[in-house]
């Protein structure tokens, strides 16, 4: 599994849903370049079962991620048709009507694969084809981009295991306060408590308060 924290995220050009309903065929995460910080989370697929819970959970806590200028935006391997028919699906049947955020479509498995969240990979078989080896979805990988297009933390989960949108908006506020203020954010910071200077002294006196 590649680390991608400290560099570049990876640059594409898709197809997306956007505003719940609106097609585009050229969505890139470059439009936010200098502007927003991105939360840009992978999901295996449409129509299952733990991901409408995340999925939802992104939209209901919109607010909170738009008051701290960030800009959500999840990607599946399936096409952009299958986001349109998913988002116009209400919820009591199965589907995520009231989403509004960017969904991307990744039939060729080219985005996961450079953010190295596939589970698998082609391999050639013994005549010569081409076979995927694994399963053909994404994993449960999220990305925080800071401004600069620089990935800053990231967090890649099994299918079964559901990720926590309050620890991703903890890390949004521990990245933007060491940007504001130069300290460093120990275990478990909430906006509020101590931060320290990342300095032998520093801790030290942290410690001795905590």
């Amino acid at each position: 599994m590649a680390v991608l924290v400290g560099k570049k995220a990876p640059v594409f050009h898709a197809s997306a849903v956007i505003d719940g309903g609106e097609m585009t065929e050229k969505f890139s995460l470059d439009q936010y370049l200098g502007k927003k910080y991105v939360v840009f989370y992978f999901y295996p697929a449409d129509f299952t079962f733990v991901c409408p819970t995340e999925i939802l959970a992104f939209q209901k806590r919109a607010a909170e991620f738009e008051k701290r200028n960030v800009a959500v935006v999840g990607c599946s391997v399936d096409s952009q048709f299958s986001h349109w028919k998913w988002l116009n699906t209400e919820v009591n049947d199965g589907g995520i009507k009231g989403v509004k955020y960017p969904l991307v479509a990744d039939q060729s498995k080219t985005i996961a694969s450079a953010y190295d969240v596939l589970a698998g990979d082609y391999e050639a078989g013994e005549n010569g084809e081409l076979l995927f080896v694994g399963t053909p979805m994404a994993y449960r990988g999220l990305f925080l981009i800071d401004k600069n297009g620089i990935v800053q933390h990231q967090v890649v989960n099994n299918f079964p295991l559901g990720r926590s949108v309050d620890e991703v908006l903890r890390m949004v506020d521990a990245l933007q306060f060491t940007e504001e203020n130069g300290e460093v954010c120990p275990m478990d910071w909430h906006p509020g408590e101590d931060a320290m200077k990342a300095t032998p002294e520093g801790v030290a006196a942290y410690l001795s308060k905590h």
